[in-house]
């Protein structure tokens, strides 16, 4: 077992950190913690790593580096690694972290052969099919990056990808989807429209048309059709997002979408400013053009602060993990009941 250090980072990486431990997001195509144990595959001495800082992003030269040299050397080459300090971190470094994942997953095994159905475009070295995985008559261009699809995933027909990308376990990314590079989509997620430098943590649906730039979606999401996140100001400033910690705005770079934690939902055409922060298990629906910059946990609708309150919230989160063959454990109760009891509303 590794071990993992939260001294760096975790307030800063709300939503996301509520509801799970820093190393258990999701960057490239494996959490951070799923990318130390397929690398014990390859590299057997990393298991006496030492204390792991959980908010590192390691790349195939790190895990080199660990095995032949130890944690402390592999920290002195910055090149090896990325650093997550706050969650728009994870889309700012998702193209390195899709790039170095691949170099992992094709040292474990064999892709599966390129289907006729595949319009392939670029190296074929670069197109990672793993078992089961159903692709329909579809656009893959691997110029500018791999692609990596993975078991039992479902690509339909008309779909356009663009590396580097990576479509996680089970996943389905439905008739015409333009999947852009920088794009994970975890696994058992349901993907449609148009994604660009998106990431999509497990089980989330994002299944109609819209658009997502430069977002992070957590677990267990659900977005309505016609949702689309604004990912750049048109002054073409620095997008500032809300640091719940700091109560303030924070810089976030020139581009940033939106950020949304677990179990968060949206109605039909919702329309969500740059730079946007949505908590956990809102359930989101609009009444005007414009959302807040800021969705506290457990909001119901946008307008005049009214709380969702627990017992349905779980009710309802068990509805829709029904749907997937999935239902809350009693810890998921207790960790979203503690964190229902310890949101503030504003």
């Amino acid at each position: 077992m590794f071990s993992f250090s939260e001294i760096q980072g975790r307030e800063n990486l709300f939503p996301f950190t509520l509801t799970r431990h820093t190393a258990d997001l999701r960057t490239g195509m494996f959490s951070i913690r799923e990318k130390w144990i397929l690398a014990q595959t390859i590299f057997p001495a990393i298991e006496a790593a030492g204390e792991i800082p959980a908010n590192l992003i390691p790349g195939f030269d790190f895990f080199k580096a660990v095995s032949e040299q130890g944690l402390d050397h592999a920290l002195s080459d910055l090149s090896t690694y990325r650093i997550i300090q706050y969650p728009w971190d994870i889309v700012t470094h998702n193209t390195w972290a899709l790039v170095e994942d691949f170099r992992m997953i094709t040292q474990t095994g064999i892709s599966s052969p390129i289907p006729e159905t595949i319009k392939l475009t670029g190296p074929a070295e670069r197109l990672f099919i793993e078992e089961g995985a159903v692709v329909g008559h579809c656009f893959i261009n691997t110029e500018t990056g791999p692609v990596h699809i993975g078991k039992q995933a479902e690509i339909m027909d008309g779909v356009m990808i663009r590396g580097p990308v990576s479509i996680g376990q089970a996943a389905v990314v439905k008739m015409g989807a333009a999947i852009y590079g920088g794009t994970s989509i975890g696994p058992f997620c349901i993907a449609g429209g148009e994604l660009k430098n998106t990431v999509l943590f497990e089980y989330s649906n994002k299944a109609h048309h819209g658009y997502l730039g430069d977002a992070v979606i957590g677990a267990w999401c659900n977005l309505g059709a016609g949702t689309s996140c604004s990912n750049i100001r048109n002054t073409a400033t620095p997008v500032k997002v809300w640091h719940i910690h700091q109560k303030a705005f924070v810089p976030a770079g020139l581009k940033c979408g939106l950020l949304m934690g677990d179990h968060s939902r949206c109605g039909i055409n919702t329309s969500f400013n740059t730079g946007t922060v949505v908590g956990v298990s809102a359930n989101i629906f609009q009444s005007g053009t414009l959302l807040p910059k800021y969705i506290p946990s457990f909001s119901w609708g946008t307008d005049g602060g009214i709380r969702y309150e627990i017992e349905k919230a779980l009710a309802d989160i068990n509805n829709w993990m029904a749907f997937k063959n999935q239902r809350l454990s009693i810890s998921d109760i207790e960790k979203l009941t503690f964190i229902y009891s310890n949101t503030e509303q504003i």
